[in-house]
């Protein structure tokens, strides 16, 4: 026989093997090994999962809006929002997204992109100020009773860039109460 022919698969052979296969004889063995190798996948993917779960992540608290001033275009609120900082080193923050709503409308949204920094093993206050345009308070003045106050929800998105686990949002929310200023106290 010759080396060509020796390396070459008889015709019967070859179809006893598709045979074993198709009817699931042999596969047995291929079928363990790859369970055993899922099931290590998984347990490495868990592992992982658990030890990101547990690095510390910066946090955000957010205070009240309080009402800041008026201008000929708006007027302006503004609310403090202080980002702790668990690393020993400053982490950059990306944006910050809002929405300010009232009586279930939205009342003005934005975007401050690339308000700083935050400072290592510390607090930063960041100052956000929600301008609102003259023809929503015409509207939210319907809505308004004789308190002279209007009800509102503040819903802030901080996105930082860490450097192992990549960009990521800390959604904030408050609501409450605010008075709006009378012409007494505008001047």
């Amino acid at each position: 026989m010759s080396a060509a022919e020796e390396g070459r698969e008889r015709p019967d052979e070859a179809a006893a093997r598709v045979a074993a296969v198709t009817t699931g004889e042999g596969g047995e063995e291929e079928r363990r090994e790859r369970g055993v190798v899922a099931g290590l996948v998984d347990r490495a993917k868990g592992f992982v999962a658990e030890k990101i779960a547990q690095i510390p992540k910066p946090d955000a608290t957010l205070d009240r809006v309080s009402f800041k001033g008026v201008s000929r275009e708006c007027i302006t609120l503004h609310s403090h929002v202080d980002v702790n900082n668990p690393y020993a080193h400053r982490i950059p923050i990306c944006e910050l997204t809002y929405t300010f709503k009232s009586g279930g409308k939205v009342i003005a949204s934005g975007t401050m992109p690339d308000p700083g920094w935050i400072a290592a093993s510390g607090t930063t206050k960041l100052e956000l100020p929600v301008k609102v345009p003259y023809d929503f308070i015409m509207s939210l003045i319907k809505d308004l009773g004789g308190d002279w106050d209007i009800d509102y929800v503040l819903e802030v998105g901080v996105t930082i860039d860490l450097p192992v686990i990549g960009s990521f949002t800390i959604p904030l929310t408050t609501e409450g109460e605010m008075k709006l200023p009378t012409f007494r106290d505008l001047f």
